[in-house]
């Protein structure tokens, strides 16, 4: 599994289709081969896979960097089940905070990855 790094590749993605949706997170897939030229983007032939946690739905650094953790954990587990493209796992929605007082605590972790697996398995299930 390859990770996404450049500005420009995460836009390619993000420009593809929303392939699974749970309440607090997206997964937008681009074709590694696509008409857009985005084939100089991606030079292996593999999954490709990026995580976008923004401030506006995760303000502290902290709990973005275990949401950004538990994502490429959770798909590094899946990545079989995967086609070869590229993946953005978008961050859309802020966990309460009333239920998750800690920034970083095993409940948030733990709510993450169920609604992360449950996520991918939509994604499978929808081989778009």
């Amino acid at each position: 599994m390859q990770r996404l790094k450049t500005r420009a590749q995460f836009q390619a993605v993000l420009a593809g289709a929303t392939v699974a949706r749970t309440a607090h997170f997206a997964l937008h897939r681009c074709a590694l081969a696509a008409p857009g030229g985005t084939e100089s983007l991606f030079s292996a032939d593999d999954v490709w896979l990026g995580a976008m946690v923004p401030k506006r739905w995760a303000r502290r650094a902290v709990t973005r960097n275990a949401i950004k953790r538990q994502i490429y954990t959770v798909s590094a587990a899946v990545v079989e089940s995967l086609p070869r493209a590229a993946h953005v796992v978008r961050l859309r929605a802020a966990f309460d905070r009333q239920k998750f007082v800690s920034a970083s605590s095993d409940a948030l972790k733990a709510a993450v990855r169920a609604e992360l697996q449950q996520l991918l398995e939509r994604a499978a299930t929808a081989r778009a």
